[in-house]
């Protein structure tokens, strides 16, 4: 019971998942007296390594290598439904891949329970635990790893639920910016518009009627501007499906769209939100630097569950090593949104031949 407290105050006070899975598991190792320990959540039916502690060198080499390249029996049986409870004990078959290869230390690790994380019906993955030349885990101990597990699992899913409830207030705050600038800023440009060509066909002097002129072309060029922030700020025309929404917007900033749409019927929206920030970041890209006007969109899914989309011109281009950091904030958070998804973002460019932007996202 004190184990399990400590374990449920540290979960209670976490809200950022990242942090507080190493944290949960480094004090469950320490009150049990386990040495070892790892974390594999389950997202779009993919593994990946959340947490991890004291893993011996034959699992870490590499920068854990042997924990990312494969799967093992553990996730297998969590992927196809048979492992339900703690189970006591499941070889490991990394550990047992690197005892075969002799390459590098096991330290004695030959065996761990593994539980499932869960919460009612919801799993999230599995808490794989173990020490040294320890190859049985007694009934209580395997009561009290899926208790903890238990809770791991329900704070899993408070921290989804809060990580929706903000995603859903900040939809609403970007409506509500949108809405307050169309009512406000973009009304009074559009005024200061008119102003500005009624005050030049009434004016008499030349050299007055070149100043409203200047007026007016600024202000319907920020008037411009003030619409493509609103589009970002609020996809109008989203609810028409992505690729009328990628229409209207490359007629808004003048761009030529050519596209073709393959295998699409329906996204789950925030894919399809996701696909529609990154095209209007890729157009705004084409209008400033590419020197043309012409942009291709291409949209379909592959045989792999997964939506492609491919965005090129062949404009100017610009000198790019994928080794090196992206060189623009927009190009980064493209990378980001695409990676928060589980998702894959290439660029392609060279100067002078264009610039080609591939994004694939598990559906």
């Amino acid at each position: 019971m004190e184990i399990l407290k400590e374990i449920a105050e540290l979960l209670n006070e976490g809200t950022e998942l990242n942090s507080l899975l190493p944290e949960v598991l480094h004090k469950l190792l320490y009150v049990t007296d386990l040495h070892t320990g790892w974390v594999f959540l389950i997202e779009d039916g993919e593994p990946y390594l959340a947490a991890h502690e004291n893993l011996p060198e034959a699992l870490s080499h590499h920068n854990l290598e042997p924990m990312c390249k494969h799967d093992c029996w553990c996730v297998d049986r969590f992927k196809n439904g048979r492992l339900q409870k703690a189970t006591n004990i499941i070889n490991c078959k990394r550990i047992e891949e690197a005892q075969i290869e002799n390459k590098y230390d096991t330290r004695g690790l030959t065996h761990h329970a593994t539980v499932p994380l869960r919460a009612a019906n919801e799993m999230f993955g599995v808490l794989n635990v173990g020490s040294p030349n320890k190859k049985h885990f007694d009934d209580e101990e395997l009561a009290l790893l899926e208790a903890v597990a238990f809770q791991i699992g329900t704070a899993l899913k408070r921290i989804k639920l809060t990580q929706r409830e903000q995603e859903t207030a900040l939809m609403e705050e970007r409506n509500r910016l949108a809405r307050d600038l169309h009512d406000s800023v973009n009304q009074l440009l559009f005024s200061l518009s008119l102003t500005a060509r009624g005050g030049k066909e009434m004016a008499k002097e030349e050299e007055i009627k070149e100043t409203f002129s200047y007026i007016h072309d600024l202000s319907r060029q920020a008037l411009q501007e003030m619409r493509a922030l609103i589009w970002q700020l609020k996809p109008q025309g989203l609810e028409g499906g992505l690729i009328t929404a990628i229409q209207a917007y490359s007629e808004m900033v003048g761009l030529n769209l050519k596209y073709n749409v393959d295998g699409i019927t329906t996204l789950p929206g925030k894919v399809e939100e996701t696909l529609w920030r990154i095209v209007q970041e890729a157009m705004a890209n084409c209008k400033k630097h590419s020197g043309q006007l012409n942009i291709e969109v291409a949209l379909y899914t592959n045989q792999k569950n997964k939506v492609v989309m491919v965005i090129s011109d062949q404009g100017a281009g610009f000198q790019y090593n994928e080794k090196t950091k992206l060189p623009s904030l927009g190009l980064k958070s493209m990378k980001e949104r695409v990676e928060g998804l589980n998702g894959h973002f290439c660029l392609q460019t060279e100067a002078g031949k264009g610039t080609m932007i591939t994004v694939t996202i598990p559906v």
